[in-house]
C-alpha cells in the first residue's frame, strides 16, 4: 500500500465512479508492471 500511495497519491483525482475505476486499474497496472521488472527469473541449480 506504500508503494501505491508514493507513487499514484493519496486521493483518486477522478470526480466519477467510473472515472475512479478506470484510475484506479491504471494504476495497478502500473504496480504490476513494476513488480514485474524487479522480480528474478528463480532456476533451480543442480
Amino acid at each position: 500500500m506504500h508503494r501505491y500511495k508514493a507513487i499514484i497519491g493519496n486521493k483518486l483525482k477522478a470526480r466519477t465512479t467510473k472515472g475512479q475505476v478506470k484510475e484506479t486499474q491504471i494504476a495497478v497496472q502500473i504496480l504490476n508492471r513494476m513488480n514485474g521488472l524487479g522480480k528474478s527469473n528463480a532456476t533451480r541449480s543442480i
